[in-house]
């Protein structure tokens, strides 16, 4: 199999696991783009990242070399057109990994948020170590929505449950032991609204300016799952003009090509998130909340065992 946009940390784990497996992998830090789709010359398995958008010119000619599988190497596929892929005879799968890495990131921006925490942090870094006024609250006195309920987000109402929060939730379709609620109806009861629903064409924009409204002014967005879930425009007008509370998010829309590489020293090509990272309300991340040591081994021994499920008859994924 060949593994394109392969981080350093990750190439020592394919090399480390890969002949457990019987499989000789090829390697490259290169993200997968039709210029070099030779790499995969003789493999009916790619393994791809997350951070580059797999295009359709991209996948015909992979299928015109002959490889029939492309995993992932997240639970999101929303960066490949699946639909295509099968039309020209590629089935594309993702990968499962611990869903403890991504809700207990959820959780501590949670209890960032709740307690101010980047305002402290900020004042005692310049030596300003004087209560101001905004209090913390506890998780226990509040109601949390969270929106999607598979395996991470299951997961994050299990830690909830042990802080003591209220919970509610919303999922098209409804199968944990979570009172679920219309999510208008969610939205206006929750103090802080955490989104764990997959990205497609009905979840795009999910919270638009219309649903962004109805939550109460002191509700914070915590997002952890795919950036376009949120309207970020309607999101930052929101923030700006004290609509809401506050905001944390690891995942942003248009966070291709400025999360993971190094603008110090350049201005950021992003006025949106220039923008949410004055407010002193408002945590970012680089789409981090998925790593941890346990969840990249998870990953990259799940995108070998799929790819091997595959040459052996099983189908695993989406297409």
């Amino acid at each position: 199999m060949t593994i394109y946009g392969c981080a350093p940390d990750e190439a020592l784990l394919f090399r480390e696991m890969a002949p457990r497996f019987g499989v000789t992998p090829t390697i490259t830090d290169a993200a997968l783009c039709e210029a070099n789709v030779g790499l995969a010359a003789g493999c009916r398995c790619v393994s791809v990242g997350h951070k580059t958008p797999v295009d359709d010119r991209t996948l015909l000619a992979l299928s015109r070399i002959g490889v029939r599988y492309l995993s992932t190497r997240s639970v999101g596929y929303d960066h490949v057109d699946v639909g295509y892929a099968r039309s020209v005879g590629i089935s594309v799968g993702n990968v499962a990994y611990s869903p403890d890495s991504v809700a207990d990131y959820t959780l501590m921006l949670m209890l960032m948020l709740s307690r101010d925490a980047q305002s402290v942090i900020r004042r005692a870094d310049e030596h300003d170590y004087r209560l101001n006024d905004m209090r913390g609250k506890e998780l226990r006195d509040l109601t949390v929505g969270v929106i999607g309920t598979g395996r991470i987000g299951s997961a994050v109402v299990r830690r909830l449950r042990g802080f003591g929060s209220r919970v509610v939730a919303y999922d098209s379709r409804p199968h944990a032991d979570v009172d679920y609620l219309p999510l208008e109806e969610l939205l206006r009861s929750s103090d802080i609204v955490t989104l764990h629903t997959p990205l497609d064409a009905g979840t795009r924009h999910l919270l638009d300016r219309e649903r962004l409204e109805l939550m109460k002014p002191s509700a914070f967005v915590v997002n952890t799952g795919r950036g376009p879930l949120l309207d970020t425009g309607a999101l930052v007008e929101a923030l700006e003009t004290g609509r809401l509370g506050g905001a944390a998010l690891d995942v942003l829309e248009g966070e291709e090509g400025v999360f993971y590489a190094d603008w110090r020293g350049r201005p950021v090509e992003s006025e949106l998130l220039v923008r949410l990272q004055k407010l002193p309300n408002v945590l970012v991340s680089p789409h981090t909340a998925y790593y941890t040591d346990r969840a990249l081994r998870d990953t990259v021994e799940n995108s070998i065992v799929n790819c091997l499920k595959f040459e052996s008859g099983e189908r695993h994924g989406q297409g």
